[in-house]
């Protein structure tokens, strides 16, 4: 039976992350995928992940600078543009653009804040409800080429990578954890790092995990969310067109330019979790809600007028949620658990493989939020 000081279990952005900063430091490492890399069943596939500073927290917002670094240092090593840059363009009376603008003045970061007219004359293809904040360093990130560059950095610093590898159980035997796949296969671990996104909240009864550690986790929500690619009116994509986060009252919008997915001639726009709740990701079917998809037309036809409203490609992915939308990066002996989660995390990636790297190995710590006993006690304050 194959053995190693540290085994990260999922290969999407998260784990991915992880296993290159575990291996760039020189340690021994496997990385274990249930299908492939990126693949289409999980939250990191595709080429359009929102990548921005706006946030109304300036917490998160100061994460995004630090995580900025570790973007750059991967698109050095790989030779690739990972971040496509388009600016980031956020609106409406929930989202509250001079909150965000406070937030990103506390960090130093460009931005302006545009009266609706000002927007609309700048960006016609989009109607404006509010006042607009506009961030020109935000852009979109290719999940799946960000993946690939990472899960390459690992091997190339000798990380084993086992493709078609489907975690059943951890058990914990004298101070060391044997993984058992679902085929019967084993592996025996020092250390075990979990980046099982959708699957979490299914695995976590199986991780030999301890029961006071398990208790404090929050309830997770799986969604299965619908995205949809509308053409640009004119059939090319304005050089001008930003990211979008569009919150009122009773609805969450989000747009962005769909890249390779949309074959580059299509916006990529979504109900920020307008899918139904799943309970695993083993759940999912990959079929469209015609009710959201219309929901979701009739947004376009009123807001988008810079596209038509009739979608010419669809698909789902999976959205993992916490109560609070903070992330959980937490470890009880010897094994650390990543959910990155809630429709925000990939922007983080960099940034939470080196998290997980230190909590793992001892040598740091991660931001109380994430941490179990920090969630528990806020939420038992609520």
């Amino acid at each position: 039976m194959e053995s190693f000081e540290y085994v990260v279990v999922g290969a999407g952005l998260s784990g991915a992350a992880t296993a290159w900063q575990l291996a760039a430091r020189g340690h021994d490492i496997a990385l274990l995928e249930r299908t492939t890399p990126a693949n289409d069943a999980g939250s990191s596939h595709g080429s359009a992940r929102i990548f921005r500073y706006a946030y109304p927290d300036t917490f998160y917002t100061g994460l995004v600078v630090e995580a900025k670094a570790g973007w750059d240092e991967l698109t050095r090593l790989s030779g690739k543009q990972l971040i496509t840059p388009t600016g980031a363009v956020d609106y409406g009376a929930v989202r509250k653009p001079e909150r965000l603008a406070a937030a990103l003045a506390t960090h130093g970061i460009e931005h302006e804040l545009l009266s609706a007219k000002e927007a609309q004359d700048r960006w016609g293809q989009i109607a404006f409800d509010t006042d607009v904040l506009w961030h020109p360093g935000a852009g979109v990130i290719d999940a799946h080429e960000s993946v690939e560059a990472m899960v390459d950095q690992a091997v190339d610093h000798g990380a084993a990578l086992h493709t078609n590898w489907e975690l059943a159980c951890i058990t914990e035997t004298a101070g060391a954890y044997t993984l058992t796949s679902l085929d019967g296969r084993s592996i025996k671990a020092a250390n075990i790092v979990v980046a099982a996104g959708g699957w979490l909240p299914k695995l976590l009864g199986s991780l030999s995990l301890p029961t006071s550690f398990l208790e404090h986790f929050p309830d997770f929500e799986v969604r299965q969310e619908q995205a949809y690619h509308f053409p640009y009116v004119d059939g090319t994509a304005p050089a001008s067109w930003p990211t979008f986060i569009h919150k009122r009252e009773g609805w969450q919008s989000y747009g962005l330019p769909g890249g390779r997915d949309a074959g580059f001639r299509g916006q990529k726009v979504a109900e920020y979790n307008g899918g139904k709740i799943l309970p695993s990701a083993a759940s999912q079917d990959g079929v469209i809600d015609p009710v959201n998809r219309r929901r979701v037309i009739d947004y376009v036809e009123k807001y988008l007028p810079g596209l038509v409203p009739e979608p010419y490609a669809e698909t789902t992915c999976l959205f993992t949620n916490t109560p609070t939308e903070d992330f959980i990066i937490d470890r009880a002996e010897g094994i650390t658990i990543l959910s990155p989660c809630s429709g925000h995390g990939a922007k983080f990636a960099p940034l939470i493989g080196q998290f997980a790297a230190d909590l793992a190995t001892g040598t740091g710590t991660v931001p109380e939020q994430f941490r179990l006993a920090a969630q528990a006690t806020a939420a038992g304050a609520h």
